[in-house]
């Protein structure tokens, strides 16, 4: 496959995990703790905006997993290590930057919630990237 096809591919199912899992999560599951906590401040998200992002994302940690490490044979593994390294910055903005910015209260309890949503997000991504460019023979 070529690279371009495996970054059009995981761009895809990246975007498909993330909004299967980001959607039921804060809008269903937890919607009213991230209310409560004033980590959402509109009555409606602006969908569009987090769907740009999403595509942004994928694009960006699939481009660049395809320029890491070229000569080495990829595993499955590898994705998934990459993508909790992509995370932590993803994290830290969407996290403690969030926190830092709007009155957020309690902090620890959405930075936990918040950190077991980003961990499971990246390491099924991570699966996904790495399923899509491990070596085969």
């Amino acid at each position: 496959m070529t690279d371009f096809k495996k970054l059009f591919l995981f761009l895809i199912v990246y975007f498909v995990i993330t909004m299967a899992w980001a959607y039921p999560w804060h809008m269903v599951f937890f919607h009213d703790l991230y209310v409560q906590w004033g980590a959402f401040q509109r009555a409606e998200p602006i969908m569009q905006l987090g769907v740009v992002a999403i595509l942004v994302q994928g694009i960006v940690i699939g481009y660049l997993y395809s320029k890491h490490d070229i000569e080495r044979r990829k595993t499955v593994m590898d994705g998934v290590k990459f993508t909790l390294i992509i995370g932590l910055m993803t994290y830290t903005a969407m996290g403690f930057a969030t926190a830092a910015k709007f009155k957020i209260e309690p902090v620890a309890d959405f930075l936990i919630y918040h950190t077991a949503f980003q961990a499971v997000q990246f390491i099924l991504t991570g699966l996904a990237l790495g399923l899509i460019y491990r070596h085969q023979d």
